[in-house]
């Protein structure tokens, strides 16, 4: 079965890319340690995934998009290891591969600048109302005579998670001249340290926040964290923004909240399904600004995302332990 073809031929092991392509440099490093690499379409469907890696008897699987479910994990008797092509997993069926013993780990740190960029770059979007102007503009108006700005400085942004994307975002919207505010109780001495204003909870940060930027993984205690009552508890002039993961907002209740002017924009990055459905009630709104999930897709982070992931997958294929700090746990994280 599949028609692609490996990057070089004849190697003794063989690991599937769910998608079409890797960084070159993470191929070349697969090839000189006897790995050959295959790949296939994004967003294929798991049982046609799963054909694909019984077919061709995977060693090893390195997620890019798409889901990765027990039909996939459990199609390859010598599945030995799967990796994801960034930090995200909750597109990988995490019981599924405990069970029988197959460690998923993530490729930790290849796109936290990348994505607290985008973080920003909507932010900034929102706040300058650039996409309502770019239409008034190009509909034959021309509304800089009543039309009043916001400043991006002294505007209080507040992060949900303190990791190395909210961290890298932290300092990009301190230099821009916000207010940084952070949530995050496993991170009390980090925020201190950084000389930031601690929340001491959620509610009390998307209660202040002009900015609410979303930087924390999808758990089962995260999902839809952003509902309808903390919707309500912000400002009515206050922005979200999320470049983490869909499921942490309830978009139903996003869509009501925009639709009622009970906060003034949002800007997604990823969404509870993904592609996300065509007839979704967030696309009407003129105070949405979204895009495709690649906040964390640039050329330097590709290619460390690529790179990284090639080298969980070399090591545990040599038998190594797997990586500590980038193991994933089917009992704290959510599929």
């Amino acid at each position: 079965m599949p028609s692609e073809t490996p990057n070089g031929s004849g190697r003794s092991r063989r690991i599937l890319v769910t998608h079409t392509q890797i960084a070159p440099s993470a191929v070349a490093l697969l090839n000189a340690h006897d790995i050959d690499v295959f790949f296939s379409p994004p967003y294929d469907a798991p049982d046609v995934v799963a054909a694909r890696a019984r077919d061709l008897g995977v060693d090893a699987i390195m997620v890019r998009q798409g889901k990765v479910n027990d039909l996939v994990i459990s199609a390859s008797p010598k599945l030995k290891v799967i990796v994801k092509h960034g930090v995200g997993i909750d597109n990988i069926d995490l019981r599924a591969a405990a069970a029988r013993g197959i460690p998923v780990l993530r490729s930790l740190g290849s796109n936290s600048l990348a994505v607290a960029e985008h973080a920003i770059a909507l932010a900034l979007t929102l706040i300058k109302e650039v996409l309502p102007l770019d239409r008034a503009v190009k509909s034959g108006e021309w509304p800089k005579p009543t039309f009043i700005g916001r400043d991006i400085a002294g505007s209080l942004i507040g992060l949900v998670g303190f990791g190395a994307i909210g961290r890298h975002t932290a300092r990009l919207a301190e230099a821009l001249g916000m207010e940084v505010s952070v949530y995050d109780p496993m991170a009390s001495a980090a925020i201190a340290a950084a000389g930031y204003t601690e929340a001491k909870t959620v509610d009390d940060l998307v209660a202040a926040a002009d900015i609410v930027s979303l930087h924390c993984p999808l758990t089962v205690e995260t999902r839809h964290l952003i509902d309808a009552r903390r919707l309500a508890l912000m400002k009515p002039t206050a922005l979200i923004v999320n470049t983490a993961r869909g499921g942490i907002i309830d978009e139903s209740a996003l869509a009501e909240a925009l639709a009622e002017k009970r906060i003034a924009g949002a800007a997604l990055d990823s969404f509870a399904a993904e592609p996300p459905p065509t007839d979704s009630p967030l696309w009407p709104l003129g105070t949405l600004v979204a895009t495709p999930h690649i906040g964390g897709v640039t050329t330097g982070s590709a290619r460390s995302m690529a790179e990284i992931a090639a080298r969980h997958i070399i090591d545990v294929l040599d038998g190594k332990a797997p990586d500590e700090a980038s193991l994933s746990h089917a009992d704290t994280l959510a599929a």
